[in-house]
């Protein structure tokens, strides 16, 4: 509480609200010029070449160009073109100012050339790169580690802050993500939702000025709707037996296309974009529904998909949670972009299914797939995301490889989980990055403030505490002595000569 009263943490506040200002426009933007070029290529480009309405194979060579200039941003510029959501939604490092122009390159041509996959983490990449990256703007008074992480959070609470239709559902969808707990979860929420607050104005400011929209989750004109009953909540089982067999299925197919596009990125991506093309072709040949119902991450289709249930069979409903969910999974393995929003979508579709059951009204049919397919999204993030990501990854803009163009989402540090040394060490030991042993009389405590950690009297690996690891990792490597003797090896053992030795 103490802090939370401090003058230093009050300016932080009005930094965050400040940062929230230019953070929010630019997701805002960034939305914007998405449904834009959705509409251009998709829309307007058809009827300049001649063509009433888009033709059935249209999809086809728009998801390949898109899945092309996706893998070119990913295979050569920095930053792999960002996390990919194949592991669920978590929250990373933010990315670094040369890692940017590759994120966003690589999601706009994800999302605008129809893969079926949602803005919402390049949109948080987006916040926490911007917000660190003014941290590094301030040179006469620079920010210090702690704030930087703090202020990268909040950038991502202001990038989100009406994706889902409330800042405050932004809020809690990051803090879940994140693990955030304790203390940091009050150093970081009050900043947070201020941010998010101030992003919310912006983004209604903005569609009352342009008329475009706030590009939010919205399900507009329900039908009326009563109270719960016992059939509905026993409903509510099967519905949500049904999101914990179909959430990990897509994981699985997500993963599996993950691990070769690893490897092939240039042939996975466009053979992803053939397959999710001719799922989309698929549909709209058997039923005569829009591309769009399998196309897009489904963001500004859930409620057209409700308006119009009506006119949708029990088949063409089957088909389309059918055709969906393989598109969805094959995307979110391959192209860059959230996993949230199509599984949002494809809960909206099987409850409007499961709708068609007695005792189950629209209304709650939907609310009970959405919630369903959510937290079967958030399982994933939870066991998959953050638990590989160190302590305090959330605003951290430290802890990529060094030499992976410009950074990978990778940490170089050994693992804040484990207490043992890396376990791919004895592989990499001829890496040039490996370090190396201190020259006689050297105090490796004195190098605590620059970044190369130390060991406490019981030989533990301390690191420094404005990096996000936690003060002790746990790491005993071998001693000096033995590590210049080698040379050229970096051996992982548990003995620790008593009273001298540092990290090889």
């Amino acid at each position: 509480m103490a802090m939370l009263r401090s003058r230093a943490y009050v300016g932080l506040l009005v930094v965050a609200a400040i940062l929230g200002v230019p953070i929010s426009a630019a997701a805002w933007g960034f939305l914007a010029l998405v449904s834009y070029l959705q509409k251009e290529l998709f829309t307007h480009l058809p009827h300049g070449l001649g063509y009433s309405t888009a033709p059935a194979w249209w999809p086809l060579p728009m998801l390949v160009i898109g899945a092309v200039l996706a893998a070119l941003a990913i295979r050569y510029l920095p930053g792999n073109g960002g996390a990919s959501p194949a592991p669920g939604f978590a929250v990373h490092p933010p990315p670094t100012p040369v890692q940017l122009p590759g994120v966003i390159c690589a999601a706009l041509a994800s999302l605008a050339f129809g893969a079926v996959i949602g803005p919402e983490m390049p949109l948080i990449a987006l916040g926490s790169g911007l917000a660190v990256l003014a941290t590094k703007a301030a040179r006469r008074r620079p920010v210090p580690a702690q704030g930087v992480r703090v202020l990268g959070a909040a950038g991502s609470f202001a990038a989100i802050s009406t994706l889902l239709g409330s800042p405050i559902t932004g809020a809690f969808l990051l803090m879940e993500a994140s693990g955030l707990g304790g203390p940091m979860m009050g150093l970081v929420l009050l900043p947070g939702l201020l941010a998010s607050g101030v992003g919310a104005l912006i983004f209604v400011g903005l569609d009352s000025l342009t008329g475009l929209g706030t590009f939010s989750l919205a399900i507009p004109h329900l039908p009326a709707y009563s109270r719960p009953d016992v059939a509905q909540f026993g409903w509510a089982v099967v519905i949500g037996l049904a999101a914990a067999l179909l959430g990990p299925a897509i994981l699985w197919l997500s993963l599996s296309v993950h691990r070769y596009a690893e490897k092939w990125v240039m042939i996975v991506l466009p053979l992803a974009g053939v397959a999710v093309a001719v799922l989309t072709i698929i549909y709209t040949q058997a039923t005569g529904k829009p591309a769009s119902d399998v196309l897009f991450s489904g963001q500004s289709d859930t409620g057209t998909l409700v308006q119009h249930a009506a006119s949708y069979s029990v088949g063409a409903l089957l088909l389309l949670l059918v055709c969906k969910t393989l598109a969805y999974g094959v995307s979110r393995g391959s192209f860059r972009g959230g996993p949230i929003f199509p599984a949002l979508f494809i809960g909206t579709a099987g409850g409007i299914l499961m709708s068609h059951l007695p005792g189950l009204p629209l209304v709650a049919a939907v609310a009970m797939g959405i919630g369903a397919m959510t937290a079967a999204v958030m399982k994933a993030a939870a066991h998959l995301g953050p638990a590989r990501q160190p302590a305090g990854a959330l605003g951290r803009g430290q802890g990529h490889a060094a030499g992976d163009r410009g950074g990978s989402s990778s940490p170089t540090s050994p693992s804040p989980t484990s207490g043992r040394a890396w376990p791919h060490v004895r592989q990499r030991r001829r890496s040039s990055h490996r370090r190396r042993p201190p020259p006689a009389g050297d105090n490796p405590v004195s190098r605590v403030s620059e970044g190369e950690g130390s060991r406490n009297g019981n030989g533990r690996l301390h690191a420094p505490t404005g990096d996000g690891w936690p003060a002790a990792v746990g790491w005993a490597p071998d001693s000096a002595s033995s590590t210049a003797a080698s040379g050229d090896r970096i051996r992982s053992a548990a003995r620790v000569e008593a009273g001298r030795g540092v990290c090889g």
